[in-house]
């Protein structure tokens, strides 16, 4: 799996980005916000029981990500018009404000690592990265553990500091001096 300090890789991808069927899908690519700081996070298959929950608490904090220069991208295996579908006929995901990424041939979630070895789907894995496509933060959960899209604030806003975040750190409060 690609880590802390790597680039992230180079990709071209659909991603559903709406649910009219005319404005629908757009191409994103590793190019598409630059100059802001991007949150990619991954979960296995849509149509699953755990995953539309993070997705949707990473859609309730997208104004927090966003007030931080910070774009969400979510992403799995299934086609762009799988997205679509849940999209329309899961009531949590119907206003969702950022891209659902479409890596069906698996060649992102192949270059980042992510891959789980026996379902062939990807891994709950999240990746912060920095304006200049530098991976600044990554972890990965089993297939059966959510994730906390609130911690995946928390450590943004550390990052942003540029100073030496303290365990539990929370923004407003002081950094660490040496």
């Amino acid at each position: 799996m690609l880590t802390v300090g790597d680039k992230f890789p180079t990709f071209e991808v659909t991603a559903t980005v709406a649910l009219d069927p005319h404005k629908a899908f757009e191409t994103i690519t590793e190019k598409s916000y630059a100059g802001k700081w991007k949150v990619y996070f991954f979960w296995p298959k849509d149509f699953t029981f755990v995953c539309p929950t993070e997705i949707a608490a990473f859609g309730e904090l997208n104004k927090e990500f966003a007030a931080r220069g910070a774009q969400v991208l979510g992403g799995s295996i299934d086609s762009e018009y799988v997205h679509l579908a849940w999209r329309e006929n899961h009531p949590a995901l119907k206003n969702l404000p950022f891209p659902m990424l479409s890596d069906i041939k698996r060649e992102l979630a192949g270059q980042l690592g992510i891959l789980e070895k026996n379902a062939g789907v990807c891994l709950r894995a999240t990746f912060i990265v920095d304006p200049e496509n530098t991976i600044r933060f990554a972890s990965a959960n089993d297939l059966s553990v959510g994730r906390n899209p609130q911690e995946v604030l928390r450590v943004l806003d550390a990052l942003q500091t540029g100073g030496l975040t303290p365990c539990n750190w929370q923004k407003g409060q002081e950094t660490l001096k040496v």
